[in-house]
């Protein structure tokens, strides 16, 4: 999810269902695990007021995946900010995004019809390692959806010796 908030997602609540499952396929590939690993899922569903605004799915390898989880409506701000508290200091994220249809599911659950666009957006997060601690699958309904990608450079503090 979005590390910068803006006063309109003040407005959106999130209800998150967690389930512990066993990597498989495409999630065994882009977990970089073997299949059959555990992993928690977080399937996570923000609302704008009644409205659907988006849904993810988050991929943790269970030994950092917290023990519990608010599974009720909760602010999506403090939802947001006890997910990114969860996992270990980062070294590479990588973003994916298209537009395609949705699956069947994406568009119940988002009440889009199945011939609307959808912006989807596929993160893995790595740790200096090289281990993968997260991967998102976040669906955006494509009529109304922002994206936006800030980079933070660090800058070289070592001095020029002469």
């Amino acid at each position: 999810m979005p590390d910068v908030h803006t006063p309109a997602d003040a407005a959106l609540s999130v209800t998150i269902r967690t389930a512990k499952i066993r990597a498989r396929g495409h999630l065994a590939a882009l977990m970089n695990v073997p299949a059959r690993s555990p992993l928690t899922e977080f399937v996570c569903l923000s609302r704008d007021g009644g409205s659907p605004h988006s849904l993810a799915r988050i991929y943790m390898p269970r030994d950092l995946a917290p023990a519990s989880v608010p599974e009720e409506s909760s602010p999506y701000v403090g939802v947001m900010a006890n997910l990114a508290e969860m996992r270990p200091p980062l070294a590479d994220v990588r973003e994916e995004v298209s537009v395609r249809l949705p699956t069947q599911e994406e568009a119940a659950v988002l009440r889009i019809g199945s011939a609307w666009a959808v912006l989807a957006i596929t993160r893995v997060m790595s740790d200096a390692a090289g281990r993968v601690v997260e991967a998102a699958l976040l669906v955006f309904p494509g009529d109304h959806a922002e994206a936006v990608f800030t980079t933070h450079h660090q800058i070289d503090q070592r001095g020029t010796e002469e």
